[in-house]
């Protein structure tokens, strides 16, 4: 008789090595949500079946790292951006390569494909957004009024509008048919991260850096709700398929809500770190998340879930409750009116024709350098049983969700006794809870596996030798030398502590599994060490402590002048991180004091410095570059105005030191992956430096 367990909310399933430098995007397929296509540093377009060790396919033909995918509806086609500004577009089911469009100035950082499955829409770092034929292999018509990054794109459910959401903190919607923007949405504070349409109502939701996630009513442009309860930056958002909750991902945590009025019904924490993609299968939550060259698959039980009922206490702001609802807690409004044919009839088609030969359309005969690289591609198939299994022609094989049998079983709980530790079966975890006891093991029947699987290997690429040293309060200093594909950087995601070796909380008695390790001697294990760290920790909480009580005074620039003095980055970083989610605070003052910082931060061994130095010069940038420019092309005044001469002599100072930054934006720019990625368009936006 099979086991199941009923007690188990979220587990984690699998985890692999998905490539053969780090991965850099990768996404779900919607309609079955057994599907994953993962990009990476080598290059290639990996597609995976859920759940299984073994890549199905590798696609090749990009030239430099694949930043974003897309899977087309129906889950035949997925569409991959890579660094350089380039499209290749693949049709899974006969494994070959169909186009590749060429067209942005940088790296594409957002995909989606028309409902329709005719056009597909890329937004890049320059700013811009295209819409491309994809039948003629042209640019129809671009979309410009973002400054900054376009990090996700929509079309809604009746395929006649684009959403987008952008580094600018803005969200835009535009008609595909009149071709222009319909409205602007400006209340996030920080980078929008992810937007997507209700699936049945006009109704727009978004997530964003800023740690909330807001709706948006399609009839009156109006927000309609905010969250405020995330804990974390929100990169991933999705609507329950009825469309009566939606489901937030941010760090380690799943959050429920509900709308009109706000409602948060259920958190789930979950550790799945940056989780980047959400998907549902048979009312199972699959989610994705990725660290280096490994990718995670987690699963929900949404039967365990609250989608509706009582409110989490606490996590919502009160507001006025609103007029009568409908069944699902939402006010009634519009619903999309799905047809068989794109936007309606000839009219996108209309604005493409007249699109094509206007200034911003972009349409182009295919050329012979393209057909060169459409050969040059190719869909290696190192599965055929499972690319069989999945991608067969629609006459052999239905392609319809798993039925309701094929969920992903949870793990099994057991009690603990020497008698299961003796006998052969599933692995055995020992878990330790706070308190320091030992908790009873828990024995998966399906045991998260840390899988190596056969992925064709990319040609070899140079990769730099960092050496570390490794150090241990029970054994002596230990040096190593290891390929690290980052530079030397220390990630923010990691597998693993760093200079910690989880044998040394062992014994040894109980690594050569001669014995069970008792509480007492778990505990003196654990506690060694733990000294210096205190030591440190305590120091820091007495920094943050000041640095806490002079901002109370109210005044940002001592409590920065402060955190600077005392020489330690990380206060800095931690003030950083939140004047970041409160633009506002920024004042010119701020920036003479900070910009040096931000070269410390920017040449930090620590992912984690890196992107908040980034973040905080971007912002700089957005603010105070224009101030700086007219101030300093001024013509030069006539009389005695002290605060005009103070802040030419503030914007002087701020303008040498961005020169200085540009040097280091500028060699870091030549990084690949990620971190290249950003300095990018870092770089991008510091090009009116040199004018």
């Amino acid at each position: 008789m099979a086991l199941t367990n009923n007690t188990i909310t979220s587990w984690k399933l699998q985890e692999i090595v998905a490539h053969s430098s780090n991965v850099s995007s990768l996404v779900l397929g919607k309609l079955s949500g057994r599907l994953l296509a993962t990009g990476g540093e080598d290059c290639r377009v990996n597609i995976w079946a859920v759940g299984k060790p073994n890549c199905i396919m590798s696609l090749t033909g990009h030239t430099s790292p694949v930043e974003c995918i897309q899977f087309n509806s129906s889950e035949e086609r997925v569409v991959a951006g890579s660094q350089s500004g380039s499209l290749r577009l693949w049709d899974l089911e006969a494994a070959k390569i169909l186009h590749t469009l060429m067209g942005h100035k940088a790296n594409i950082c957002s995909l989606d494909f028309h409902p329709m499955g005719e056009y597909l829409a890329s937004g890049s770092v320059d700013s811009n957004i295209k819409l491309w034929d994809v039948r003629r292999k042209g640019c129809v018509f671009r979309y410009k009024g973002h400054t900054q990054a376009v990090r996700c794109l929509a079309f809604s459910p009746d395929g006649k509008w684009l959403a987008s959401a952008s580094d600018d903190s803005t969200v835009k919607l535009w008609d595909l048919v009149a071709g222009k923007m319909i409205t602007e949405f400006t209340s996030h504070t920080s980078a929008v991260n992810v937007v997507q349409f209700h699936p049945n109502e006009y109704l727009l939701a978004s997530g964003s850096a800023d740690r909330t996630v807001k709706l948006w009513d399609l009839e009156t442009f109006n927000m309609i709700g905010s969250s405020e309860g995330e804990t974390g930056v929100v990169r991933s958002i999705l609507f329950n398929p009825d469309g009566s909750c939606l489901y937030s991902g941010s760090e380690n945590t799943l959050r429920v809500y509900g709308w009109e009025p706000d409602q948060c019904f259920d958190v789930v924490h979950v550790g799945w770190g940056k989780v980047t993609d959400l998907a549902i299968s048979n009312n199972q939550m699959i989610a994705v998340s990725f660290s280096q060259t490994n990718v995670s698959w987690y699963v929900v039980d949404l039967n365990r879930v609250k989608k509706s009922g009582s409110v989490i206490q606490g996590l919502i702001q009160d507001r006025p409750i609103p007029a009568p609802t409908s069944a699902l807690g939402t006010t009634l409004r519009q619903n999309y009116e799905r047809s068989t044919t794109s936007c309606t009839g000839q009219e996108m088609k209309q604005c493409s024709e007249a699109d094509r030969h206007s200034p911003e359309g972009e349409r182009r005969s295919p050329s012979s350098e393209d057909e060169k690289e459409d050969k040059e591609s190719s869909a290696e198939i190192s599965n055929p049983e499972g690319y069989r299994e999945i991608f067969q022609p629609h006459s052999i094989i239905s392609r319809t969700p798993p039925k309701k049998t094929d969920l992903f079983p949870a793990p099994l709980e057991h009690s603990f006794s020497e008698s299961v530790l003796a006998k052969p079966g599933p692995a055995v975890k020992i878990v330790i809870d706070r308190a320091g006891q030992l908790k009873a093991p828990i024995i998966s029947s399906t045991p998260v596996q840390r899988v190596e699987p056969t992925v064709i290997a990319a040609a070899p690429r140079p990769v730099s030798m960092v050496t570390t040293a490794v150090a241990s309060p029970f054994r002596p200093v230990v040096t190593t030398t290891k390929p690290n594909p980052t530079t030397g950087i220390i990630l923010s995601m990691r597998n693993e502590p760093i200079g910690l070796n989880a044998g040394d909380f062992l014994s040894h008695a109980w690594n050569c599994k001669a014995s069970v390790m008792g509480d007492e001697e778990a505990l003196v294990q654990i506690r060694k060490g733990h000294d210096t760290m205190c030591v440190m920790l305590t120091s820091r909480y007495k920094n943050l402590d000041t640095i806490r009580s002079v901002w109370a005074s109210g005044d940002v620039k001592i409590s920065l002048d402060s955190a600077v003095s005392m020489n330690d980055l990380s206060i800095v970083v931690d003030i950083l991180n939140i004047i970041n989610l409160k633009p506002s605070l920024w004042k010119l003052d701020l920036c003479t004091s900070i910009l040096p910082q931000i070269e410390e931060l920017l040449h930090s061994k620590y992912e984690s410095y890196v992107q908040t130095g980034c973040m905080s010069l971007k912002l700089i940038l957005k603010r105070f570059w224009p101030l700086i420019s007219d101030t300093l092309s001024a013509p030069p005044f006539i009389g005695v105005d002290i605060t005009r001469e103070e802040r030419h002599q503030k914007c002087k100072a701020c303008y040498q030191q961005l020169k200085d930054l540009s040097n280091v934006v500028n060699n870091r720019a030549e990084l690949v992956g990620h971190h290249g990625s950003t300095f990018k368009e870092l770089q991008l936006l510091m090009a009116p430096l040199d004018n």
